[in-house]
C-alpha cells in the first residue's frame, strides 16, 4: 500500500534517524540566481565593502495569511510577544512544538490589521498551513512554494519578487533610486520607497550584518525593479550575489537556517504527521553530519539552543508553552560560531590529490551536504553541542560555522569538530571517506565585527 502521509513513511521506516540520513534527496538547492555573477570571493567583499543585491525571490516559500483570526493564530503558534505588533511592522516568526522544540522559523510581515505575510522555509509555512486548514481559525490562506529546483527550461512565476540591497553604500544607492532621501524606518519596520516610479515596499533589515533594505512586490514587475537596482548600484560597485556566495552570509551575521524540525514524534504532532504528505520536505529532507544517535529527539532543538531565548515571552498561550516554562532557570545550550583551525581544514583538501586516506570533501564557499547538518563537536571526548552550518568566509580568511554548545563551554575554548560521517550514509552527496577531527575556536555570534558592533540590537546580538 503506497504511503500517502509522513506518518505512513515513519512507520514503514522503523526509525526516523535512518530513513533521514539516508535518504536520496541530494543537495540543497538555492534555485534559479545563477551560481556566481563575478566571483564568489568578489561578491562575499562587496556586502563588506561596496553593496550587494541579493535575489531572494526563488528560494523561500510563502504563505499569506488573512481573516478575522489572524492574529489570534499566528500568536497562538509562536513564541514571539505579539503585544506591540501592529501594521507596517515585521517579526522573527519562531513556533515550537508541544515539547517546546523548533519547528523552525520565517520572518512574519504584518501588512494590514488583519493580512500577515510569512516568508522563508517549508516548515514554518507547512505548520501554518495546517493550522489554518485544521484549527477552526477564521482565516483565509494563500500559499506560494519556492521555485522549483531543477526547473529544466520552464518558466518560473511567483507572486512576489524580494531583493535585499546591503552594504555600506546601501543608503547612497536606495537614494538614488528614490529619487532623494529616504523615510526614517526603523529596524524590522515598512514603508514605502520610489523605484523605476513605482511604490514599492521596504523592510529595514540587514542580512550581511550590515545597513540595507529589503523590498517587495508583485513578480510582473521583477525585470523592471531588478534593472533598476542594477544601473543604480553600478557607479557605486554594488555586485549582484549568486546562490554560491548567498548562503554564506550568515556565517559572518549569525542565523542557522536549517534545524531539523521536530514534529517526528510525540502523540500531540501525530495529527500533523499524518497530514503531512508523503513528500513533504519532513518526509524526505535529510540529516548529516558526524553526530549519530538512534533517537531522533536527540536532533531536536530549544530556542534557547539557537538563540531565540530572548523571544520566548510567557504573555501570551501558545503551542510549546507548558514546556518551555517547565525549561525556565535551566542551564541551556547557546549558539556559537565556530572557526576552524587552518592546518587541519588543508588536510582535507590535501587528501584530494595526495595520500591515501581521503577525507570528506569541504565544497567552497558552502560546506552543507544535507537539508539539515549535525557535526558532533566534543571535548575530551564528550559531546559538548552541534556545528551546524558551515562554510567560508573570504572576508575572515577563515572556514566557520555556526552552532551549539553546553551552557559551561566559553569563548575561546578549543574544541573538536569531527568532520565526515563514521560509517558512511546513502546519501548522494557523500562518498566513501574517513572521518577526520578538525580543532575549531569557540567565537561570538555574529562572528563579523561589523555586524556585532553595528547591528541593530536584536537576536544576532544578544544571547541569554
Amino acid at each position: 500500500m503506497p504511503a500517502n502521509s509522513l506518518e505512513d513513511v515513519l512507520r514503514s521506516a522503523g526509525n526516523p534517524v535512518q530513513m533521514l540520513r539516508n535518504s536520496q534527496i541530494g543537495a540543497y538547492v538555492y534555485p534559479v540566481v545563477p551560481p556566481e555573477f563575478s566571483n564568489w570571493r568578489d561578491e562575499q567583499r562587496a556586502w563588506r565593502e561596496t553593496a550587494v543585491l541579493f535575489d531572494q525571490s526563488h528560494h523561500m516559500a510563502e504563505i499569506m495569511v488573512t481573516g478575522p483570526d489572524a492574529y489570534a493564530m499566528l500568536e497562538h503558534l509562536a513564541i514571539n510577544s505579539f503585544a506591540n505588533f501592529s501594521a507596517g511592522k515585521a517579526k522573527h516568526f519562531v513556533p515550537c512544538s508541544h515539547s517546546g522544540h523548533v519547528i523552525g522559523d520565517v520572518i512574519c510581515f504584518r501588512l494590514a490589521e488583519q493580512e500577515f505575510l510569512l516568508v522563508g522555509r517549508a516548515p514554518t509555512i507547512t505548520w501554518v498551513q495546517f493550522n489554518a486548514e485544521t484549527g477552526g481559525w477564521k482565516v483565509k490562506f494563500e500559499r506560494d512554494d519556492r521555485s522549483p529546483s531543477r526547473p529544466m527550461g520552464k518558466p518560473v512565476m511567483r507572486k512576489r519578487y524580494r531583493f535585499q540591497i546591503q552594504g555600506p553604500k546601501a543608503e547612497a544607492i536606495l537614494e538614488a533610486l528614490n529619487g532623494g532621501p529616504l523615510p526614517k524606518i526603523k529596524f524590522f519596520n515598512m514603508d514605502w520607497i520610489t523605484i523605476a516610479g513605482r511604490q514599492v515596499r521596504a523592510l529595514r533589515h540587514g542580512m550581511a550584518g550590515e545597513p540595507g533594505l529589503e523590498v517587495f512586490g508583485p513578480y510582473e514587475d521583477y525585470d523592471e525593479i531588478r534593472a533598476a537596482i542594477v544601473a543604480a548600484g553600478a557607479p557605486f560597485g554594488m555586485r549582484q550575489v549568486g546562490s554560491r556566495a548567498y548562503a554564506t552570509n550568515t556565517l559572518e551575521s549569525g542565523w542557522i537556517p536549517s534545524p531539523l524540525p521536530a514534529v517526528y514524534t510525540q502523540p500531540e504532532m501525530k495529527a500533523y504527521r499524518e497530514w503531512l504528505p508523503a513528500d513533504s520536505y519532513e518526509a524526505t529532507g535529510s540529516i548529516g553530519g558526524s553526530f549519530i544517535s538512534g533517537n531522533i529527539e536527540d536532533y531536536y532543538l530549544t530556542p534557547y539552543d539557537l538563540g531565540y531565548g530572548p523571544f520566548v515571552k510567557f504573555d501570551h498561550d501558545f503551542i510549546g508553552r507548558a514546556a518551555l516554562e517547565a525549561m525556565q532557570g535551566k542551564a541551556h545550550r547557546r549558539k556559537v560560531t565556530f572557526a576552524w583551525n587552518a592546518e587541519d581544514v588543508m588536510k582535507v583538501h590535501a587528501s584530494m590529490l595526495a595520500g591515501d586516506e581521503n577525507y570528506k570533501a569541504i565544497d567552497l564557499p558552502l560546506s552543507n551536504y544535507a537539508s539539515a547538518s549535525y557535526d558532533k563537536i566534543t571535548m575530551g571526548g564528550k559531546v559538548v553541542g552541534f556545528s551546524m552550518f558551515a562554510g567560508y568566509s573570504y572576508n575572515e580568511r577563515s572556514m566557520l560555522s555556526l552552532g551549539t554548545v553546553d551552557a559551561d563551554i566559553r569563548e575561546g575554548d578549543i574544541l573538536t569538530l569531527t568532520w565526515g560521517e563514521p560509517g558512511g550514509t546513502a546519501k548522494t552527496t557523500v562518498e566513501p571517506h574517513v572521518p577526520l577531527d578538525i580543532r575549531v575556536k569557540v567565537a561570538p555570534v555574529p562572528y563579523s565585527r561589523d555586524a556585532r558592533e553595528g547591528y541593530a540590537e536584536s537576536w544576532r546580538t544578544r544571547q541569554v
